[in-house]
């Protein structure tokens, strides 16, 4: 600054007094410094050639002198070179700064020329761009991928452009900036990508250039699309019958890493599997709780499951429930099973073959008395298994009684009449009747009234303590209520024949059968002996015959009396005989 102020002093001195100046006054410019441009950092030579001057030379830029002849002490960069005897002042930056950015002239001081000012424009290349967030830029899947890259300190202003696998992309934003010096400017350059137009790995480029740079400079950054756990589970083997060993594998690719995995089956959580894979032996309960992974990374967690397709027999889904209707009302059973593959349902009553229905509910239409019983659902898994269920069905209505009408009973013995009775509700009241008597339960005279309800129902028995023949002449009544009506049966007695006559005639027929098994063992003594007493028998059945035609009929009567008594000591003597020489231990 001092000697800016000294050559302008000096200078407007020199302009008072050129008038006296004679030397050199017809000296001339041989070389005068042209417009030049420069980069920055470069070094850049002014000529200033003045053949046969030997006065002051003076160099200014922007019009402040740098100093006198070759003494510029005040700017370590600058230097005047050149030979001095053939007059040459070449002005010499040795490396150009953005100062230097000028007009500059050179003067001939005691000569009173100067040349034209030249304009050194000096470059600057951007600074290394620099890119937000790089070298890595992580985004979220699904986001927009926004970059913006800015590149410092160029004159002229940087220009950016953006790169992707040697393709310009187009759409950037760019606004600059001048700096304080008024000479530099920086740019900045915004670029918005779409998700679906970005993919994980790829390298984008932000290239800045100007004129001192035209090459330009690069900065790169790598895009990193961050996601949740994408997770794939699989079932091995399938399907599978139960009771067998599955294997669960769960493959997961996820950025960030995959931090754990957690298992669970129904929603409850395996404390006891952590890695990747998990190996059980299934039952039926596989089909219908759905195992799941759940794969977790520093984004968050993803979760998949999975059914296996488990082969099992029959389960029982809802279980049926007996029912207990009124007669005339319809009765409805519910029957579900579950069962794999898929089951067929059979309702059918039991001991009966006829398939009521195929669905897991059977209604029965107006029930009626024979409706009642047992009633079973059955399910069949084909090739895996079967199982049933069986209910009851109770019809409320009248009392049934089912005995037989016409009962035995021995003559001067106890004897009993049975009436059996079904009934639902049971019955509230039981009779017996005959003649003029009713009797429901206890004894009166010789008769006495007993109840025992059994499983299938109700026995009322009437017991007579001694048997008279009035008794097989008398009609009994027995009949029984409820809420619902009543029924009434009506039973007869009737004699009983002897006992030790039906024994007799019993041992006779089993002797005669095992005779003709026997006969071909036994030899011409048995034959002969047999013949011998068939034709005693023949003769007394011949002699009966004749007495019976000749008599009359209480006679007769007689006479048939005491052939049969006959007969019992011919059957008598003839197996006494026989069974103490041949008969078996068997026939005894």
């Amino acid at each position: 600054a001092a000697w800016a102020r000294f050559d302008l002093m000096f200078l407007h001195c020199f302009d008072t007094i050129t008038f006296f100046s004679v030397p050199g006054a017809s000296a001339v410019f041989t070389q005068q410094p042209t417009d030049l441009v420069v980069v920055a950092g470069q070094p850049v030579t002014l000529p200033c050639s003045i053949p046969g001057y030997h006065g002051m030379v003076l160099w200014l830029r922007d019009g402040m002198a740098l100093g006198v002849n070759r003494d510029l002490s005040g700017y370590p960069r600058y230097d005047i070179v050149g030979d001095h005897s053939k007059g040459e002042y070449h002005l010499l930056i040795q490396r150009t700064e953005m100062q230097d950015d000028a007009f500059f002239e050179c003067q001939a001081i005691q000569a009173a020329i100067r040349t034209r000012p030249a304009r050194l424009t000096v470059l600057v290349p951007p600074d290394d761009p620099v890119i937000v967030g790089a070298p890595v830029v992580s985004l979220r899947a699904g986001d927009p991928l926004n970059l913006t890259c800015h590149a410092d300190n160029a004159k002229p202003a940087a220009s950016i452009i953006w790169i992707r696998n040697g393709q310009v992309l187009n759409g950037a934003m760019f606004s600059k900036t001048l700096l304080r010096d008024e000479r530099r400017e920086s740019t900045v350059s915004s670029l918005y990508l779409s998700a679906s137009n970005i993919e994980t790995g790829q390298q984008i480029t932000c290239r800045a250039s100007n004129k001192a740079l035209p090459n330009g400079k690069d900065a790169i950054v790598t895009i990193d699309i961050q996601h949740l756990p994408l997770v794939n589970l699989s079932v091995e083997p399938q399907p599978i019958l139960e009771g067998n060993l599955v294997k669960f594998h769960c493959s997961a690719k996820a950025n960030p890493p995959v931090i754990h995995y957690r298992w669970a089956k129904g929603g409850s959580v395996i404390r006891q599997v952590s890695g990747d894979t998990y190996e059980v032996i299934v039952d039926h309960s596989f089909f219908t709780e759905p195992v799941s992974c759940e794969v977790t990374n520093a984004l968050g967690s993803t979760n998949i499951s999975r059914n296996v397709d488990v082969y099992y027999g029959p389960r029982m889904a809802a279980e049926p429930q007996s029912l207990q209707v009124d007669q005339g009302s319809d009765a409805i059973f519910n029957c579900a099973w579950t069962g794999n593959p898929s089951l067929t349902i059979v309702w059918m009553k039991r001991g009966s073959g006829v398939v009521l229905s195929n669905d897991n509910i059977l209604t029965l239409k107006a029930v009626r008395q024979d409706d009642a019983g047992k009633y079973v659902c059955r399910a069949v898994v084909p090739r895996v298994g079967a199982a049933e269920k069986e209910v009851s069905l109770t019809v409320n209505g009248p009392p049934t009684i089912s005995s037989t009408q016409t009962q035995q009973a021995l003559y001067g013995e106890k004897g009993q009449i049975k009436c059996f009775i079904r009934s639902t509700p049971p019955p509230d009241r039981i009779a017996w009747s005959w003649k003029e008597t009713v009797l429901e339960s206890g004894t009166s005279g010789r008769y006495t009234v007993e109840t025992v309800s059994t499983e299938e129902g109700v026995i009322s028995t009437l017991t007579m303590s001694n048997i008279v023949p009035a008794d097989f002449q008398t009609i009994y009544n027995c009949t029984a209520w409820n809420s619902f009506g009543s029924d009434t049966e009506i039973i007869t007695l009737k004699e009983q024949e002897s006992l030790r006559l039906a024994v007799i005639i019993g041992v006779a027929v089993g002797a005669f059968l095992a005779l003709i098994v026997l006969m071909g063992t036994l030899g011409a003594f048995c034959c002969a002996r047999f013949q011998r007493n068939l034709k005693g028998v023949v003769s007394a059945k011949n002699d009966i015959r004749v007495e019976i035609v000749h008599k009359d009929h209480n006679a007769a009567r007689e006479t048939e009396e005491h052939t049969v008594i006959k007969l019992r000591s011919y059957i008598c003597i003839y197996l006494t005989d026989f069974l103490q020489t041949q008969g078996p231990k068997e026939l005894k």
